[in-house]
């Protein structure tokens, strides 16, 4: 196990800062950041679990799922949250050097605000830099038409703004399938909080991993039964540790 790796729940999480993280992607990959609402479904979501042992980068974006790490193990997790490498990522005199992104979004609005956010930011990017997604089906998260979107304008970057169990199955689609080797990153609505879109997260708050008691103030009804229902990785955790809780069929 390389040194800026750390195993949990069969996954290599990436150990090492975000300067990394980011100098990494300049040579392409699959980047996911899997919460914990999310993480709770890999004994069964064997697709979404696959997407994570196959990514290039998984960074512990889970502010719980690293508490609870690091208060039962010697060897710490260092946690990254999705808000933090994009903060980082979008401030990066190299990546805003190329006019080659795509921008994957579920909504016009959405798409909208995340352009004009880039913009604001020095990106030189064109309006059709965006594709919106259509629904997919969970079992079945394939796009032929995305995949000959993308190898006809071969961008650099591609950021899915889609949500956690589907994006991360995009982005090991299109790393699967695509003929060249892009940065495909898989934030979420991480970006939402940089357009305003969503609450804002100020930086203490996300560094003290209180992101979710911000998510819960703004929309409770969605958030606080899904962030109740993500206790359940604590017993997870505590029964797996580093082990694989499934068996992967090739």
């Amino acid at each position: 196990m390389p040194k800026d790796k750390l195993k949990i729940l069969g996954i290599n999480f990436f150990n090492g800062d975000t300067n990394d993280v980011v100098e990494n992607l300049k040579s392409g990959g699959l980047l996911v950041v899997p919460a914990a609402p999310a993480l709770i479904t890999i004994e069964k979501d064997h697709s979404y679990y696959r997407s994570l042992i196959e990514a290039d980068i998984v960074i512990a974006d889970s502010g719980y799922m690293a508490l609870i790490w690091n208060l039962f193990h010697k060897q710490k997790i260092n946690r990254i949250s999705g808000l933090e490498f994009l903060k980082k990522f979008v401030d990066d005199e190299d990546v805003k050097a190329t006019d080659k992104f795509l921008l994957v979004n579920p909504q016009p609005k959405e798409a909208l605000a995340n352009y004009n956010y880039l913009r604001s930011k020095g990106f030189n990017i064109s309006e059709d830099s965006s594709y919106l997604a259509p629904f997919y089906k969970k079992n079945e998260v394939t796009d032929p038409a995305l995949l000959a979107f993308v190898e006809e304008r071969k961008p650099k970057y591609i950021i899915i703004n889609l949500g956690g169990g589907t994006q991360e199955k995009l982005g090991a689609y299109l790393k699967k399938n695509l003929s060249y080797k892009p940065a495909i990153i898989c934030t979420g609505a991480a970006i939402a909080f940089l357009t305003g879109e969503q609450a804002s997260i100020p930086s203490w708050a996300d560094k003290f991993y209180l992101g979710w008691f911000f998510r819960c103030i703004e929309k409770p009804k969605i958030y606080i039964p899904r962030y109740f229902k993500a206790f359940r990785l604590c017993l997870l955790m505590m029964q797996y540790g580093k082990q694989s809780p499934v068996i992967l069929k090739n």
